[in-house]
């Protein structure tokens, strides 16, 4: 008996779902005007959206790195500034890894980029008043005078003077471009190939940004990289400069003492012991001068040897890649959205019109 029913209560709820979907047809079928009204206007929102939304712009660069012949702990101290961690095997370095990401995103970068020249209208300005200007915040500076005035970033002023209002303002700035728009991207920690990404509402701002936040972060790692052996190399030129110099003195000192000598009785030897003197301090200089020669030479090819190359592969050219909302995409979408919640609204006042009787 109770197999045979099954049936029947199966058929009896397939009749009450779709006698519940005509149910819904034929009202949501009654406020069709309402429904079609509201969904133009959805289609109006979205092309209106489509219309106003400012494009956003992307500006990517890639660049490979190749390493010195030694990797040394000399990048430690350093780079132990930014939080970076530049021991370990040997891919390690302030380019390996995560460490890349790290220091592209820094403050310290950010804010030394941000201090960069840039040339608009053919006037020369930091990318920071670029970014000031293009946000409009100066506009609403001009309330403030004594503020506005102090809230100037020349091209590559010197970070350390600037006050407490400018150090924030560089710092909201660094936030806004770390946080929403800035990303780098280095998809395996073995290849030492990454991309650097930048997307803003301002075309050239996104290209000269990315272009010198790039050439920053280069010059900071080649000087930081070939640091011990740029010193060590002026401390070896200095060093053979001066024993040059020396060398020098003694020559003119041998050629005086002789000129003082000149047809002495040979009986006289006290009279050449100055003479002797300034031999030997001929002989020994010189050979302490080939020795730092031959130094300075291997400082160099060392030199040569330790300095990274970090070669860009793709920079950002204009146009640039753009990202915007097409009409018809705008169109759909508001049609689908408004049309989602229209019939949603409807639906469940119907129902709380069913519950309320």
């Amino acid at each position: 008996m109770q197999n045979k029913d099954l049936p029947q209560d199966d058929d009896l709820s397939l009749k009450e779902i779709v006698h519940t979907i005509q149910g819904y047809y034929a009202y949501l079928k009654s406020k069709k005007i309402y429904i079609a009204v509201l969904v133009l206007v959805g289609a109006l929102l979205g092309l209106a959206y489509a219309s106003l939304k400012t494009p956003i712009y992307t500006a990517s660069l890639s660049y490979a790195v190749e390493e010195g012949k030694s990797a040394g702990g000399n990048l430690a101290g350093l780079a132990s500034t930014f939080g970076l961690n530049v021991g370990g095997g040997g891919n390690s370095g302030v380019f390996a890894g995560n460490n890349l990401m790290e220091l592209y995103k820094s403050r310290s970068m950010v804010e030394q980029t941000l201090l960069a020249p840039v040339v608009v209208d053919n006037k020369s300005l930091s990318l920071a008043e670029y970014y000031i200007r293009d946000k409009g915040w100066r506009e609403d500076w001009q309330e403030e005078p004594e503020l506005n005035n102090s809230l100037r970033f020349p091209p590559q002023a010197n970070r350390a003077l600037f006050s407490r209002p400018q150090d924030s303002i560089l710092g909201l700035i660094y936030k806004q471009l770390s946080e929403e728009h800035l990303s780098v991207d280095q998809k395996d920690k073995d290849v030492a190939i990454g991309t650097i990404s930048l997307t803003h509402p301002d075309e050239y701002f996104a290209q000269q940004f990315t272009l010198a936040l790039t050439e920053t972060v280069t010059d900071f790692y080649v000087e930081t990289k070939s640091k011990r052996s740029k010193e060590n190399l002026d401390i070896l030129q200095h060093q053979t400069d001066s024993i040059r110099t020396a060398l020098n003195q003694s020559i003119k000192g041998v050629a005086v003492a002789n000129d003082n000598t000149f047809g002495l009785n040979p009986a006289y030897n006290v009279k050449r012991v100055p003479s002797a003197k300034e031999q030997v301090d001929v002989q020994a200089n010189t050979a302490i001068l080939e020795e730092l020669v031959k130094q300075t030479e291997l400082a160099k090819v060392s030199l040569r040897k330790q300095t990274p190359l970090i070669q860009v592969i793709d920079r950002p050219i204009l146009p640039l890649e753009k990202e915007e909302v097409g009409l018809l995409k705008g169109i759909v979408v508001g049609v689908f959205l408004v049309g989602f919640f229209v019939i949603g609204f409807f639906i469940a006042y119907r129902e709380y019109k069913k519950a309320m009787e």
